[in-house]
Parts: C-alpha cells; sequence; structure tokens
C-alpha cells in the first residue's frame, strides 16, 4: 500500500497553507494614491503632517478615501486617477519643500494580511508605467579627474621636501604613450630627488624619465590597477549619488542597478515626467568656495596677466573677478542644503549645512579673513548635440559662474545662507543636487524609454491571458492524456502557480514581462515531472506489476531523471539572474522559483493526493 506518515501530509498542508495565504493579497487590486515623505536627510514624518494634508484636501473638496502612514511615509488613498493627479499637485505647492510628493499606487490588501506582512509583489516599469533610463558613465573623465587630484598632491608633497620644478601638469594620453603627470625640471639630480620622494609616497604610480629640448621631465602615469580601482569608485559613486537623488524625487520603488562596467540602469516606475527626472539625474551642479584675489589687478588678468595660484571668473552678468585657485569648500562637503528666499534682499538663497571637515575649514578661512571678500562659484556640466561631418557627437560644456561675492561680516562655520541665484526653481535644484551629493563623473543617458500606465495595464492583461491560456491548454491535455492521474497533476499545477505568486509575494520581488513570460514558462515545465512519472507508471503496468507496486515504483525511478532535469534547468536560471541584467533578471528570477516550487508540488504534492486516493484501495487497473 503506498502512504505518507502523518507529518509528512502535515507538512504539505502547512506549505500549501502558507502560499494561499502569501498569495492572496495580489486578488485586491490596487487603488490610486499620494505619497508625501520628508525631503530633508535624516527628517522624520511629523505626526501632525496628516491633519496638514486632510485640511488641505478639505478645503479643496477634493475626496479621498483615507490617509495613513506607512514606514516613515504619508499615504492618501483616492477613488481615480484624476483625483489623484489634481491632489497631487495641490498638496505639493502647499507643502512646499520641505516634502516629496509622489503618485503611487498602493494595494487594497485588508488589515488582517498586512499585520501577517503579506503583500502583493511590486509591478515593474513595464506593467506599472514609468521612465527608463540608461546611463554611460563617463570613465575617460573619471580618469582625468583622478590624474588632476594626483596633480596637486605631488605638487604639494614636492613643496613639502623642498624640491624645486620648473613646472607640473597633467598631460593627455594617446594611442602610443599613457597619460599622467607631468613633471619639468631644470636638472636631472632635482629629478632625482623628486623620483624617490614620488616612488615612496605614491605607490600606485608608474615613473618614467624623459629628456628633451634640454629639459629633464619626470611622467607619474596611472598603473592599471590604480585605473581600475578609480573607474569602479567612480560607477559606485554615482549610483550612490542616484539613488539619493531619486530618494529625493519621492519615487516610490525605483530600480537602479550597475549594467556592465560603465552603465548605469533606473527605473523611476509611476513617474511621467521625463524630462525633469533626466534633468534631475544628469545634472552635475554644484558650488565651490574661493578667496577673492585682492592683491593683483583684474585689468591685468584680462590682459593675459594671471597671477600664479589665481584664475580669472566671470559673473553672471559678465562682470570679470579674479579669484585664489586654492578652494576653501566644495559641494562635497555638505550635508544638507534647503532652499528658500532671504529675508534682507529677497532674492532666492540656499541654506548650506556642512560636514565636521568642511566646517572647520570653513571657521578657520573666515577667522583668518573677516572685512574680505568670499565668492560662491556655480559649476555645471552639460552635454550638448553637435552634427560634426554627418555624425550626432555629444560634447560636455562646463559652465563656471560667480554667483555670489560677498564680504565676510564675522566668522561661521557650519550653517550659512548662499544668495545670487536666478530664481526659486534654481534654488530649489541646487539644493536637492547639493543633498543628494555631487556625480563623481558625468553620466550620458544613452536610452531613454517612457511608458504610459495605459500601456503597462496592457502589458498586465496580455501577460494574465497569455498565463490562463498556457494554463487551461496544459490542463485539458493532461485529463484527455492522463484522466485521473492527469487531474492530479492539474491540482498540482495549481498549487505550483500558487506557490509561485506566493513566494514572489514574501520576497516582494518585482515582476515584469519578462518574469510572466518565466511563469508560462514554468506552467508548461511543471508538468514535465508528472509525465516521466506517469509514463513510467504505464510501464510497470504494462509489464504486469500490480496498480501499486506500479505508482510505487513510477515515483521511485522517475525522481533521479527529474532531478538531473530540473538542476540543470536551475543552474541555467541562476547564470542568467548571475551575468544578466534588468530584464534576464526578471525572467531567471521567477523561472528559479517555478522550478524549485514545481519539484515540491509534482513530487510530494501529486503522491500525496494519489496516496490519498488509491493508496488505501485494491486495484484492479488505475485510471492513467
Amino acid at each position: 500500500m503506498n502512504q505518507y506518515p502523518l507529518w509528512k501530509y502535515l507538512l504539505i498542508l502547512f506549505v500549501i497553507t502558507i502560499g494561499a495565504l502569501y498569495a492572496v493579497p495580489n486578488l485586491y487590486p490596487n487603488e490610486p494614491a499620494v505619497q508625501v515623505s520628508p525631503s530633508l536627510r535624516g527628517a522624520k514624518l511629523d505626526p501632525a503632517l496628516a491633519d496638514r494634508v486632510k485640511s488641505i484636501l478639505d478645503d479643496k473638496a477634493i475626496a479621498y478615501r483615507r490617509i495613513e502612514t506607512d514606514t516613515g511615509k504619508l499615504v492618501v488613498r483616492f477613488d481615480d486617477t484624476e483625483l489623484q493627479l489634481k491632489a497631487k499637485d495641490i498638496v505639493k505647492e502647499e507643502l512646499g519643500r520641505n516634502f516629496a510628493v509622489a503618485l503611487n499606487l498602493v494595494p487594497t490588501t485588508p488589515e488582517w494580511l498586512r499585520s501577517l506582512n503579506a503583500l502583493p509583489m511590486y509591478l515593474g516599469l513595464d506593467l506599472r508605467g514609468g521612465v527608463y533610463f540608461l546611463m554611460e558613465v563617463d570613465m575617460a573623465a573619471a580618469e582625468r579627474l583622478g590624474e588632476e587630484r594626483y596633480v596637486s598632491d605631488i605638487r604639494s608633497a614636492l613643496r613639502e621636501k623642498k624640491v624645486r620644478y620648473l613646472s607640473i601638469n597633467r598631460v593627455a594620453g594617446n594611442e602610443t604613450r599613457n597619460g599622467g603627470v607631468q613633471v619639468k625640471f631644470r636638472d636631472a639630480a632635482k629629478r632625482e630627488q623628486a623620483n624617490a620622494i614620488i616612488a615612496k609616497e605614491f605607490r600606485n604610480l608608474e615613473l618614467t624619465d624623459e629628456e628633451r629640448d634640454g629639459a629633464f621631465y619626470l611622467r607619474a602615469s596611472l598603473s592599471r590597477d590604480e585605473l581600475i580601482e578609480i573607474k569602479r569608485s567612480a560607477l559606485q559613486q554615482n549610483l550612490s549619488t542616484l539613488r539619493n537623488r531619486v530618494n529625493e524625487l519621492g519615487v516610490a520603488e525605483p530600480i537602479i542597478q550597475q549594467q556592465g562596467e560603465t552603465r548605469i540602469v533606473v527605473q523611476l516606475p509611476g513617474v511621467q515626467d521625463p524630462v525633469y527626472a533626466r534633468k534631475i539625474l544628469g545634472a552635475t551642479a554644484t558650488l565651490e568656495y574661493h578667496a577673492v584675489d585682492t592683491k593683483n589687478d583684474v585689468q591685468d588678468a584680462l590682459r593675459g596677466r594671471v597671477p600664479a595660484g589665481s584664475r580669472l571668473y566671470k559673473e553672471r552678468d559678465g562682470t570679470p573677478v579674479l579669484l585664489k585657485k586654492r578652494l576653501i569648500i566644495t559641494g562635497d562637503m555638505v550635508v544638507n542644503a534647503a532652499s528658500g528666499i532671504d529675508q534682507t534682499g529677497g532674492s532666492p538663497m540656499v541654506s548650506v549645512t556642512l560636514d565636521d571637515a568642511g566646517a572647520k575649514r570653513m571657521l578657520k578661512f573666515t577667522r583668518e579673513n573677516v572685512g574680505k571678500p568670499m565668492a560662491v562659484v556655480y559649476i555645471e556640466t552639460k552635454t550638448v548635440k553637435r552634427n560634426i561631418d554627418g555624425k550626432e557627437v555629444r560634447q560636455r560644456k562646463k559652465i563656471e559662474e560667480v554667483i555670489s561675492v560677498a564680504n565676510i561680516l564675522e566668522p561661521f562655520s557650519k550653517r550659512f545662507q548662499t544668495t545670487g541665484l536666478d530664481n526659486p526653481d534654481e534654488a530649489r535644484e541646487l539644493a536637492l543636487l547639493l543633498r543628494a551629493g555631487s556625480l563623481a563623473t558625468p553620466i550620458d543617458i544613452v536610452e531613454e524609454r517612457t511608458i504610459g500606465p495605459s500601456l503597462g495595464q496592457d502589458n498586465i492583461d496580455k501577460g494574465t491571458r497569455s498565463v490562463v491560456i498556457g494554463f487551461v491548454l496544459v490542463l485539458i491535455f493532461m485529463v484527455m492524456w492522463y484522466r485521473g492521474f492527469g487531474m492530479v497533476a492539474n491540482v498540482a499545477l495549481t498549487l505550483n502557480l500558487v506557490m509561485i505568486i506566493a513566494v514572489l509575494s514574501m520576497l516582494q520581488a518585482t515582476l515584469t514581462l519578462p518574469g510572466i513570460a518565466g511563469i508560462v514558462l514554468t506552467v508548461g515545465m511543471a508538468v514535465d515531472a508528472n509525465v516521466l512519472i506517469f509514463e513510467r507508471i504505464r510501464e510497470e503496468v504494462r509489464i504486469g506489476n500490480s496498480p501499486q507496486a506500479s505508482i510505487s515504483a513510477g515515483y521511485d525511478k522517475a525522481i533521479s531523471t527529474i532531478a538531473d532535469a530540473n538542476v540543470t534547468t536551475l543552474i541555467a536560471a541562476i547564470v542568467l539572474f548571475v551575468f544578466g541584467t534588468g530584464p534576464i533578471k526578471g525572467f531567471a528570477i521567477t523561472l528559479s522559483i517555478g522550478i524549485v516550487t514545481s519539484m515540491f508540488t509534482a513530487i510530494m504534492g501529486t503522491r500525496a493526493i494519489v496516496n490519498l486516493a488509491w493508496g488505501k484501495r485494491r486495484l484492479s487497473k488505475l485510471s492513467i
């Protein structure tokens, strides 16, 4: 007789119950909602915010279903998208810059399910609608910035050791030689001294001696390992900065991930304004604070006689300003920034908060320079498209403008205001970029796609239809070919589908169109195990074994073949997940989950049903 011990039946029942429980939330439709969260870094949700939002909506006579707090954000639910869009604009205008207001879709899962953390799976960009960007990091710029940092470091090291040199500058590489830092000396002895110092303090540089035109040169080139580390660091910093900027935008459930060695994929579900998203994600605006050179004449600098240690800049109205090259602080020392209106002059301003290192440098400088002017330089790198020889070429244009020159009235350090901005919108964007951090190196948007909500819903409908059609066809085939045992396989197949959805929901994985394709493939593959088992049972019956012995032999002898087939497919799915990106990962996730769940339902699940239906009976034949 074929029977399981009681604990196996209880285990199968427990797994099925848990699976059904966590799959149920996906039956509840999503509601349009407006999500409100603090935009300042480290800020917490004010308990009184719900009352404030309620008052705003009531004053404008906008109907809403309910207002609730969910993990650091306020969610306002609506009956339709028209009310949602109207409320979003009004709430954003009333709350101002301190809060990020975003569109969202939230489930209508009952409270008792949410208390068990039973939530529906996320829907990807292709199912929900939104904006997709494929960005490429400018690795040449990362290398150039790395070399420019070494120019400053080597200059400081040589000055500290009092080694005289004629000039030091960065040189660009070409096909025949590497770039790097080039130092020019009057004689070979000084070059040897510098060689020893640089070799000791900068071990990642490769040094080469050169002589030409009666001068002695020392070239310091970045080693291969150093180049790899600079590029890796630039990519990781850009990833971190983009995540911060997306958080500032208030986008719900974004996807930001690396693709290959130089590219980044950004998916913003629910965002339907690609222009603003592109502007914020690709922006490189930052600030630099310099001392004004008051000892030298600006007119002399305009004639080409720029003093060493100084540089000529222009204000926004074109007025020339001579500033010291030495930086006081840079934008990457800013830990918080908020835009507003200057109470004294009524102009847009950004209130800046520095980190400890920046605060110490600013305090030291302002203490030593009370009554002297300090300038704020606004720096932005823009990518412009030009048509050269019939080809579209992207070129970068660096804009450096002095936005403010003011006398230091008294020492200050951690908190202060920066004025001189053109309008409140520019102040808000600059504050957002300073809060989120600057990009390590510029990025180019090489691909952009916008998917509307209606197209997303159409994808959901078509994807669901494909799953249902494939599922029903498999059910019909199994009943026609294997009769009673086919019905058992169909029950297992249904349970398998429930288990896949349950696991995706428990992991809070994101379902995409390729993920639906993985589910459809799994539906077809899930019956393979039962086909192997049932064909083995048929063979056992044909050679004269009893029905009960045939059932037992069919399951026992087929299990190794089933394991081999599923393990090899699982390995392929894991490889797809590890080395694939974007849609391929979504396909690999659902395929992997489907393989594991089908092993459970097709072997243990069907065996349990067969045991209960036929295990205790004396049979003369099988319905197979």
